[in-house]
């Protein structure tokens, strides 16, 4: 099981205030990702977002995370598993999408970027927590399962 944390402090001034405090929170979660770990952090909004990885269906540093959009737009951090994924990057492929891995997280990332948060989450089947940062608007959304199988 991964380990997702994330921080906004509006007052931050710097990286280092928003860091911090976030590799605390990330080290707490080691135990639920020995397979490798990041963090992003944007000092336009003072937002900070981690991620402890136990990898499952990619194993290669493709599907580390935080992952990124390649327009940058997007940041997410994902626990879970998308059981409907190989469907879904079949339709995202269709319609443009270009991948680099074999990851789901990959896969919601760029359903998430295509089709927006409403469209995407009824599409979703599997166990899952995830915050999406836009960086655009400055705005972070917060969903995990129906069933909230995996904790947020």
């Amino acid at each position: 099981m991964c380990g997702i944390a994330g921080i906004i402090d509006f007052q931050a001034s710097k990286s280092n205030d928003l860091i911090r405090p976030l590799s605390k929170m990330q080290e707490a979660l080691s135990h639920r990702g020995p397979d490798g770990n990041g963090v992003w952090f944007s000092e336009k909004f003072g937002a900070a977002m981690s991620h402890n990885r136990l990898s499952i269906l990619d194993l290669s540093e493709r599907g580390a995370q935080p992952m990124r959009t390649p327009c940058l737009r997007y940041t997410l951090v994902f626990n879970g598993e998308i059981y409907n994924a190989p469907a879904l990057r079949g339709e995202l492929t269709q319609a443009g999408a270009s991948f680099k891995g074999d990851s789901d997280t990959e896969v919601l990332l760029h359903a998430l970027s295509l089709w927006g948060v409403s469209k995407t989450l009824p599409q979703l089947v599997g166990m899952f927590a995830f915050g999406l940062w836009d960086d655009q608007t400055g705005t972070l959304t917060l969903a995990r399962d129906r069933i909230g199988i995996k904790p947020l």
